[in-house]
């Protein structure tokens, strides 16, 4: 059987965008031009481009989670290592991997060389570089140059020079390492101390020796070089075997040449012959930054050379910008209550980045105007709900912090936060106007929230207290249910006057979903009873049917025609119901699609254990073909309705950070002490804790360390049909139809050609060239075809097309006009096509709707940018005539400006923007 005949879309959705989660642990790295931030999040890598208020994350993923980001001076290349020490190599230009590679061991941290060539990672207490890959052609990507050892400890930061002469090295052991890139004559190590406690970071002053070091105890030591970096005298390169058996001699170790890479050994006490006519640095000044007493734990810095700049966080959330050398204070502010992970500063020194790991915060402040530029934050525990907007421009997430958080899918910023309820979030829903969000929670309320104005606007309570497990909200937006977990019940209230209307009893358990049927107002409510009822809203709140089932139903969902009902039971099948004649019309076995894969602890293999799961959540695609399912598990399964067969499989995440990710049983795991996964063989969590509490394992949610499990817990799909969504364990998942190149024809012959449609384009047959174009169907070729059309002649065109490719024409003006500026352009020709086709594309209107709504969501999100320009310059146009009636430069009347010429001009003025544009 011919897959692609059932799926709703030629060819399956890719991974898109992840949202809901903007940091996690790691590093940022501002791009060289300054104007976007590479933020690790979990096991991916999201760019937030701050310019154009974008963020984007690159469709690729580590193993685990990534602990550090190294970025190349061009921003061409980034170097990704999680957790076990694995790094990928990743073109930021293709976003792909090119290259993988294993340091065997946690990394802490990498750094290219300014001038390109080299990178140093560093890993327990040595120091590892690299020649960097693309400068010249090679068989291995990662060539390891030299090895590093001097520091006791493990290392913790790097810094190279201006010239990449040489790199400072930092550990806990309170020394700062200087190690020469090259085999310097007066320079092969140099050993600094001055702190008490670990180094958090060193830093190279602009095109000098001279050296700045922060330890965790507030210490800023600044160190001055009595050599410039032109000083640094190179070896000769005949003098290498003598050299080498002078220093084998001097330092006690046999070096040997291998591939593997020159060894350099560092001691921290040298005699005074080796210290004649080396490098030698002095101790200038020691600065504190807890005079106070305030700020006891430095936790991370950075430092702007070119602006002397300094910026240092603390664990309390506060972070101090100073002029270095003279140590003057700038700024002291608090952003958080938490530690403040790391910090960079862009190209320019006027912004400034922080990560808060433990809120998952992403912050971009200005510090020159004291702003923010950008001011992220995902949920602070799993998310557990969505739901689209009904133009498919806005998200709706709801988390177990009680914060219900919008999403732009555009931008794929959160604009705003509702954090009204005190308890864990179960359920969000938009009305159908898609101005009012609603939301129930386990504290007892559900809640109204206006996006005009951004308040909670309507509280609808029990007259006795219960947990809210699910919500539903009619078609018309007037009639609000919410099903409890404690009494059985479904409350009912009306939107408008905020009252309860009636409570719906007759389930002898838990209410665990309720759905609205689209098209008539009768609600479907699935209980732990092994029952769904299906209430009538207009007649007396009655029961109008039951439906029994042979296990616990877990979720409901009805077609977006109205006509059928899918329930997922606790024994892992999908049934589907014709809900009219109360009929079951099929099922679907989904407990072997669904495919758990085992916990850290446990001792049964995956298969075994996916006999007692089932899925957690369903969702109907746009056209009502497909049907979506989801659960404990890290698969998304999609099945088609009609034939009950599996079409495709979804892997959420790659992620073994995760718990529940691995299939088989690791019998090399299983000591006689017990599994490998209750040892913590950390040494503890970032704050510098070893010890852990007494009694208390790895795994459990008391410890310092546990891992989360993977799970799905909502679906919901585009209203567009061009995208749906999933609530994870990782964030906020989307999957696009429109990311990735696709060769996908129709109805291709062997004489369509890019070439043979250029040559009908010239003859100026117009309609034929569209038509060629769709069966090509290369975006590219459409969009040049479509604008090549002049003006004059949109309206002919539209009336000689087919009506086959006016639903295409359509569909492309709608994804159009998510990025074309020709906006008066592309609005003619979808004016012209639904005034002339509109009857004709109204008898197919429950297949064509999705199609429809992606083109309304394009154009209203334009609408709402101009008007909000119209705005504006009516209010700069009043404001000038209002200045200058005041100052008595009063203007005749013949010349004075009414509102209705104002109107007028304001829309000469959109009209000759638009024809600019296009």
């Amino acid at each position: 059987m011919d897959l692609s005949t059932l799926a709703p879309s030629p060819f399956f959705p890719k991974f898109s965008n992840l949202l809901g989660t903007v940091y996690r642990r790691g590093n940022l790295h501002f791009t060289p031009d300054g104007n976007s931030v590479i933020s690790p999040v979990g096991n991916r890598v999201t760019v937030f481009d701050l310019k154009n208020n974008k963020s984007e994350t690159l469709p690729l993923a580590a193993r685990h989670n990534i602990t550090c980001v190294g970025l190349s001076p061009d921003g061409s290349l980034a170097i990704l290592v999680d957790e076990e020490g694995a790094a990928l190599l990743v073109s930021l230009i293709g976003k792909s991997v090119i290259h993988q590679f294993h340091f065997q061991k946690p990394v802490h941290c990498v750094c290219f060389s300014p001038d390109g060539r080299k990178f140093v990672i560093t890993k327990d207490n040595v120091a590892l570089m690299y020649h960097a890959p693309g400068k010249k052609r090679e068989f291995n990507a990662f060539v390891l140059d030299k090895t590093y050892y001097g520091p006791y400890d493990e290392t913790t930061c790097i810094d190279w020079t201006d010239d990449s002469k040489c790199f400072a090295v930092g550990s806990k052991d309170m020394s700062t390492w200087v190690f020469g890139a090259e085999r310097w004559v007066n320079l092969i190590y140099y050993s600094l101390g001055g702190h008490k406690d670990a180094i958090v970071a060193c830093f190279f002053e602009e095109n000098s020796l001279d050296l700045y070091t922060i330890s965790q105890d507030g210490a800023l030591c600044v160190w001055q070089c009595d050599t410039d970096l032109d000083g640094l005298k190179p070896r000769p390169p005949k003098d290498r075997a003598e050299d080498k058996n002078e220093s084998i001699e001097n330092l006690g170790e046999e070096f040997i040449e291998e591939p593997k890479g020159e060894e350099i050994h560092g001691k921290a006490t040298t005699n005074e012959k080796e210290r004649r006519d080396k490098v030698k640095y002095s101790r200038a000044a020691k600065y504190f930054f807890n005079k106070e007493g305030d700020f006891n734990n430095l936790t991370s810095a950075a430092y702007h050379r070119k602006t002397h700049l300094l910026v240092t966080g603390f664990a309390s959330g506060i972070f101090h910008l100073h002029e270095l050398p003279e140590f003057n204070l700038i700024h002291s502010l608090s952003i958080s209550d938490q530690r403040i992970a790391t910090i960079s500063i862009n190209s320019t020194g006027d912004w400034i980045a922080f990560g808060c790991s433990g809120l998952g915060q992403l912050l971009v402040w200005e510090w020159q105007s004291e702003s923010y530029v950008l001011k992220q934050q995902g949920h602070f525990n799993s998310m557990v709900s969505l739901a689209y907007s009904p133009d498919g421009q806005y998200l709706v997430t709801g988390g177990d912090d009680g914060k219900v958080k919008v999403w732009n899918t555009s931008s794929s910023f959160c604009f705003v936060t509702f954090t009204e309820h005190t308890s864990s979030i179960s359920a969000v829903t938009f009305t159908s106007t898609g101005y009012v969000i609603l939301s129930a929670s386990l504290d007892g309320t559900v809640r109204a929230f206006d996006l005009h104005r951004y308040r909670n606007f309507r509280t609808f309570t029990s007259p006795r207290p219960a947990q809210f497990s699910c919500l539903a909200v009619d078609s018309s937006g007037e009639i609000i249910s919410a099903g409890s977990q404690d009494s059985f019940d479904i409350f009912v209230w009306s939107m408008q006057s905020g009252r309860l209307l009636d409570v719906l009893s007759g389930h002898e358990g838990p209410i665990s979903s309720l759905c609205f049927n689209p098209m008539k107002s009768i609600l479907a409510s699935a209980s732990w009873d092994k029952t769904v009822r299906l209430w009538d809203m207009f007649d007396s709140w009655r029961t109008k049917e039951t439906l029994t089932l042979n296990s616990d139903v877990l979720v409901v969902a009805f077609r977006p025609d109205g006509n059928e009902l899918a329930v997922a039971a606790l024994d892992g099948q999908i049934t589907f119901w014709d809900h009219e004649n109360a009929v079951q019309t099929g099922s679907i076995e989904g407990r072997h699609d669904l495919q758990m894969g085992r916990k850290e602890l446990d001792k049964i293999t995956a298969k075994q254990s996916a006999k007692a799961k089932s899925f957690t959540t369903l969702c109907y695609s746009a056209d009502g073909q497909s049907i979506l399912a989801g659960g404990l598990s890290k698969f998304v399964c999609i099945y088609h309705v009609k034939e009950q067969i599996l079409m495709k499989k979804f892997e959420i995440s790659c992620n073994l950070s995760l718990d529940a990710m691995e299939e088989y049983l690791d019998r090399r795991k299983m000591t006689e002490f017990g599994s490998m996964a209750l040892i913590d063989d950390g040494a503890g969590d970032e704050d510098g804790v070893a010890i852990a509490l007494p009694g208390v394992k790895r795994g459990d949610m008391s410890s310092r360390h546990f891992k989360p499990e993977i799970r799905v817990t909502c679906l919901r799909f585009s209203p567009t049909g061009r995208s749906w969504a999933a609530t994870t364990t990782e964030g906020l998942l989307i999957y696009s139809l429109d990311s990735g190149l696709i060769f996908d024809p129709f109805e291709l012959d062997i004489d369509i050609t890019p070439s043979s449609v250029h040559k009908v384009l010239s003859q100026k047959e117009y309609t034929m060239a569209i038509v060629m174009a769709f069966r090509l169907n290369e975006k590219k070729l459409i969009q040049e075809v479509i604008e090549t059309v002049p003006c004059n002649e949109v309206d002919v065109v539209c009336s000689s097309l087919p009506e086959l490719y006016v639903e295409k024409v359509l569909e492309f003006l709608a994804s159009a006009f998510e990025t074309s500026h020709h906006l008066e352009f592309y609005l003619t020709w979808a004016q012209r096509l639904l005034m002339l086709h509109g009857q004709k594309l109204k008898t197919r209107s429950g297949k064509l709707l999705p199609m429809i709504q992606f083109l309304q969501k394009s154009i209203q999100r334009h609408f709402e940018d101009v008007s909000k320009l119209c705005e504006w310059n009516r209010y700069n146009i009043k404001y000038a005539l209002a200045i200058s009636q005041q100052r008595g430069m009063k203007r005749p009347a013949e010349t004075s400006v009414s509102e209705e010429e104002l109107e007028d001009s304001n829309s000469d003025y959109l009209m000759e923007e638009a024809s600019v544009h296009s």
